[in-house]
């Protein structure tokens, strides 16, 4: 990006009401932004109507204003920028940088992952069956440095590892979408989950085929239950008791490796985060994912694929 000056932002899916991974993650972008003296942003990515009930969006937000994590702007919603993101498809389009595809899933499986209409040469005009569209990957072998991880590389492949930015519903896909929405808030670095890592390459040439630099990366452990998997809707991960704010920053903080005493808990939201910020070291991050009570999980290592 062209400007020095930091700008981040967390960005939740409204599929259920705010968790403690989530948490997690919205505290480590807050301080890594406050830490720079930048701005901190929050863009509700509610792209998919069928998974996001009603009440989840209000659910997130009031979370996140109980646990006084208040954005510097106006919150985004992404359900609001569909003209956007239909612009830079046709600019993708346009370029020869994205493809409409008609193979089914199982077709794609059939042909070890080549496209058996040969989409990327052009989709054939036989029949008005729906359509997805895809980014056009060059292969090549990314390298970049995580602000966490350190020197990260991950492998693509054309054609192989192309991704839907249009899926065939009509739904824009994440891919897609919070690449433009970072370009066009002017988003600097980026702090998300390490589950996102392995969408990393991908992701940097969607942003230069658009005309812009990628952001800084920076992926934290995700959350695990008992049973070692990411809390999450699918998981049945619990909803953070918004009457314990302070708590559950104490906790969040914890996680990431941070040392807060332990009388924070009692004390008020603003006072845990001005505690965070004056004594925020993200060298302590753990680089493995944590879960929720405290057992370390498997080491993260950089991406081969």
């Amino acid at each position: 990006m062209a400007t020095s000056h930091y700008r981040g932002r967390f960005a939740p899916s409204p599929t259920g009401p705010l968790h403690f991974g989530s948490l997690v993650t919205a505290l480590a972008s807050w301080l890594e932004a406050r830490s720079a003296k930048g701005d901190w942003l929050v863009r509700i990515e509610d792209l998919d109507p069928l998974r996001e009930p009603p009440e989840a969006t209000g659910q997130i937000l009031n979370s996140l204003e109980c646990h006084e994590l208040i954005p510097d702007e106006p919150i985004r919603f992404q359900s609001r920028r569909h003209s956007a993101y239909r612009q830079a498809i046709s600019t993708l389009l346009e370029k020869r940088k994205a493809y409409r595809c008609q193979c089914s899933r199982k077709q794609l499986k059939e042909h070890h992952g080549r496209h058996p209409n040969r989409c990327r040469q052009g989709l054939p005009q036989v029949s008005n069956d729906l359509h997805a569209i895809r980014f056009a990957l060059d292969s090549e072998s990314s390298l970049w440095p995580d602000l966490l991880l350190g020197p990260q590389r991950q492998t693509v492949h054309a054609e192989l590892d192309d991704p839907v930015i249009l899926r065939k519903e009509g739904f824009f896909a994440y891919q897609l979408a919070v690449v433009v929405d970072d370009i066009d808030q002017g988003i600097t670095h980026v702090v998300r989950g390490s589950d996102l890592l392995e969408m990393t390459a991908q992701q940097q040439q969607i942003f230069r085929a658009l005309g812009a630099e990628p952001p800084q990366w920076l992926h934290i452990p995700v959350i695990l239950n008992e049973q070692g998997q990411k809390l999450s809707k699918q998981t049945h991960a619990p909803a953070l008791d918004d009457t314990q704010p302070a708590q559950n920053l104490t906790a969040a903080l914890k996680a990431l490796g941070q040392n807060p005493d332990h009388s924070l808990a009692h004390a008020s939201p603003q006072d845990v985060l001005a505690w965070g910020l004056a004594n925020w070291q993200r060298r302590t991050i753990p680089l493995t994912s944590a879960q929720a009570h405290g057992i370390t999980g498997v080491t993260l290592s950089p991406s081969e694929r």
